[in-house]
């Protein structure tokens, strides 16, 4: 606890129940690096308001800044695009809406200003995902109306394990991950500067099963088809029902002879430009940003075994596979 200047109510509480349950006031001073009147003020307190008698009391002072704009009219700015307000792009950072407020109110802000009001009106600072400008809503709407139904009844006529499916690339370049480090001194991370991935199939499904198939070439036709053929071995008695995009490998000539010829095989496509509609996408983004961030793999051989080692031990962790499977926004509708 050393070097802590203030106190919150967590620490107020536990410092609270320590005492009661028998430990010396000196001792809990020191456990919680503050002074032993400050332990009896809080017990003091606690006898005669309770819990409530531990929150801290607002203080006199200075106004807060921006204290007249509420948590609706915050909301009304920052939750609108930024490019309404003559900015080149939507996306809002804390300058901009410095610069938004300053000409509406006149007043000089700071960003800690900012940042702490943003954070009470429960907004916080989020990565967006892509959204493609050639996506067609109506067609959407129509696979929610018709496919979705379509698929459950195939599910539940062949009593079939669902699987969506979905392939990326692994790239030698890793994702880097933040770090603590000296302000204005930009910590460093070694990678290679060498070009190269490992292609990848995956499926997932609602049961928290992955499966997996690595390649050293661009996927194409066969191997989709070969991580088909897989699936249908791996579940010998069963029928499947699988989720795909419309990638090309997926709608060839080829993949759709093959899918035709296999009784126990049944194949959906997603709406065009969709991707956040495939749970399998999740996948590749933990993948990616959790797994293999900051990877130390310097040549292809090196990468390919440290992502199966990886989508291995994903496989094997069926909890965690549930949780990113759900985290799709349509999950729910299969479940």
């Amino acid at each position: 606890m050393s070097g802590v200047n203030h106190s919150t109510i967590e620490m107020r509480l536990r410092a609270v129940r320590a005492v009661r349950s028998g430990m010396p006031i000196v001792d809990v001073a020191i456990a919680y690096d503050t002074d032993r009147s400050t332990v009896h003020r809080w017990m003091s307190r606690y006898r005669a308001h309770g819990e409530q008698g531990l929150f801290r009391r607002k203080g006199s002072g200075r106004p807060r800044t921006l204290q007249g704009i509420t948590e609706k009219q915050w909301r009304e700015i920052v939750l609108k695009p930024a490019s309404e307000f003559g900015f080149e792009t939507d996306f809002w950072t804390c300058g901009r809406i410095r610069q938004i407020l300053e000409e509406r109110l006149t007043v000089k802000l700071s960003v800690p200003t900012i940042w702490r009001r943003l954070r009470e009106a429960g907004l916080t600072y989020q990565k967006p995902e892509r959204e493609y400008f050639e996506k067609d809503d109506k067609q959407r709407e129509a696979w929610l109306r018709d496919k979705v139904p379509e698929i459950r009844e195939a599910v539940k006529k062949h009593r079939a394990l669902l699987y969506f499916q979905d392939e990326c690339n692994v790239s030698l370049t890793a994702f880097l991950a933040k770090t603590w480090a000296p302000r204005g001194k930009t910590p460093k991370e070694k990678v290679t500067g060498k070009r190269g991935g490992v292609a990848a199939l995956s499926a997932i499904n609602p049961q928290g099963r992955l499966l997996f198939v690595l390649h050293e070439k661009r996927i194409a036709s066969p191997e989709v088809i070969h991580f088909l053929d897989q699936l249908l071995r791996h579940h010998k008695t069963r029928h499947v029902v699988v989720v795909m995009d419309n990638a090309p490998p997926h709608t060839s000539k080829k993949t759709t002879t093959f899918i035709q010829s296999q009784r126990r095989l049944h194949v959906f496509h997603l709406p065009s430009y969709s991707p956040d509609w495939n749970p399998d996408e999740k996948v590749w983004n933990h993948l990616k940003h959790q797994e293999l961030k900051g990877h130390q793999a310097k040549t292809k051989d090196e990468l390919t075994s440290l992502t199966q080692s990886k989508l291995t031990k994903m496989s094997d962790d069926p909890e965690l596979v549930r949780g990113i499977f759900y985290r799709c926004c349509i999950a729910d509708l299969f479940h």
